[in-house]
């Protein structure tokens, strides 16, 4: 499948979340539950949304656009779960 006919959609992380452990585990749980290989970028940092350490590693912050691909079985299905996912991403109390 080329990259251009993979489904991709931009989506910014809620004002008040940074994508640290507990949202970022969320985010890959989702992820895993696809049939999908997923990519998630913040600026020129790309990663495997289905491995924790790489999401981390993005530091994307409060505002942040991140940018969804997938190719597979559930793609487009994965990229509208996971975009619908982060925008309801809340910041929870420890």
């Amino acid at each position: 499948m080329s990259p251009s006919s993979e489904p991709e959609r931009v989506v910014a992380l809620p004002a008040d979340v940074d994508l640290h452990a507990r949202p970022a585990a969320a985010f890959v749980r989702a992820a895993m539950a696809y049939d999908a290989q997923v990519t998630v970028a913040a600026g020129d940092r790309e990663a495997d949304a289905k491995s924790l350490l790489s999401v981390l590693a993005l530091g994307a912050k409060r505002g942040t656009l991140l940018r969804l691909r997938a190719a597979g079985a559930d793609a487009a299905k994965a990229v509208d779960g996971l975009a619908d996912l982060v925008a309801g991403l809340v910041e929870t109390p420890v």
